[in-house]
């Protein structure tokens, strides 16, 4: 993703982002749930796979030969018009593909239809059915597994009581292998896996990616420079130019909503603070929002240099984090502890997707999705 076309580098290969070295993190959990994976594989009929940089390695060998769905998650907060092509580019190796957001029945419909589709020829013969979701950790799998459990209880024939996964905003929550049954007639059970990261990322741009996105604890990676290689895409596709139009209309509206969440806030029909409180929080995030946006816009628009020149690039994306400081109200200007704050609060409004849609793959970067 973003090749300079002056250096020939991508964004994970620049010094100031590249200098902590190759991305790892394999915990002894991660190792006993890849060996799970692999085992549970020899009996499984059906793999929903979460893929690209998030696609483990180690496990590809054996995942090509079974019978898989690519679930291309978290959709509303991807790209559409990117989206689009990456199915397209699926489609294109005969890999059936569909976009889903984990949280939405309509959306988990679809690829419930899709995995009976699959099935369709072992059903008549079988009964009993495994299918497992597999990814790496924090790509949502664990929601996508409480959302089919809930459709299947209306779906499908009276069953048991189905347990819930744990869901949770940090990678590594779910360590073990969990089975919810959620049809009967034949039998149909999910298998709920481990995220499971490979024990070697190639380089240093997929594990920023990764790093990015959650499913590698910050910890690891450094707050700091992921903020740095978020500010690098950002610039290097020229984001927050595209803001401009946005501000000025969401302007217009947010005037508008502030009028009447404060008028609804002071009525009677509210009936206690905490209703007030999270609508006035609803009000300042929102604000905020625009505000950190407003910030990229102006310091990238006035940036006088060239992009395509590391060192310059560096300067500008120094001066983006020094004004955000002032947009987040955080003291101790310039300074690592300053910065630290500042890139954990940016790294917060870019994985709620708040900063806008992304996709972080790029097709340039991808000959062929899975071999």
């Amino acid at each position: 993703m973003g090749r300079l076309s002056t250096l020939g580098k991508r964004v994970g290969d620049m010094s100031f982002v590249a200098g902590g070295g190759v991305i790892n993190w394999f915990p002894g959990h991660m190792a006993a749930g890849a060996r799970a994976i692999r085992d549970r594989l020899k009996l499984t009929d059906l793999v929903i796979e979460i893929p690209l940089s998030s696609a483990n390695e180690d496990l590809q060998h054996l995942l090509v030969r079974k019978r898989r769905i690519v679930a291309l998650n978290k959709k509303d907060l991807a790209n559409p018009n990117v989206m689009h092509h990456w199915i397209g580019r699926f489609e294109l190796f005969k890999q059936d593909c569909i976009s889903i957001n984990a949280h939405s029945k309509s959306s988990v419909n679809q690829l419930l239809s899709l995995v009976e589709l699959k099935l369709r020829e072992v059903i008549s013969r079988e009964p009993t059915l495994l299918v497992m979701v597999v990814g790496v950790p924090n790509v949502g799998k664990s929601a996508l597994i409480n959302s089919i459990s809930q459709i299947a209880s209306t779906r499908f024939p009276a069953q048991e009581k189905s347990k819930r996964a744990t869901v949770g905003p940090f990678p590594g929550v779910t360590q073990d292998i969990a089975g919810f049954k959620i049809a009967n007639q034949p039998s149909i059970y999910v298998l709920d896996t481990p995220g499971v990261l490979a024990p070697s990322i190639p380089d240093i741009e997929t594990g920023l990616k990764l790093a990015l996105t959650g499913a590698v604890k910050d910890s690891v990676a450094g707050e700091v420079r992921l903020a740095h290689y978020l500010l690098a895409v950002l610039n290097l596709r020229r984001t927050p130019l595209h803001w401009d139009r946005l501000l000025k209309e969401r302007a217009i509206e947010s005037a508008n909503e502030t009028v009447r969440t404060v008028e609804n806030v002071l009525k009677d029909s509210i009936p206690n603070r905490r209703n007030r409180k999270n609508a006035y929080e609803a009000v300042y995030i929102e604000d905020l929002v625009k505000s950190v946006q407003k910030t990229l816009y102006i310091t990238l628009s006035e940036f006088e240099g060239n992009l395509e020149e590391e060192n310059e690039l560096e300067s500008l994306i120094h001066k983006q984090l020094i004004a955000l400081q002032k947009t987040f109200r955080i003291p101790h200007f310039d300074s690592d502890e300053a910065f630290i704050k500042v890139s954990k609060k940016l790294l917060i409004l870019f994985r709620a997707g708040k900063l806008g849609t992304f996709i972080l793959d790029d097709l340039s970067d991808a000959s062929k999705p899975f071999s």
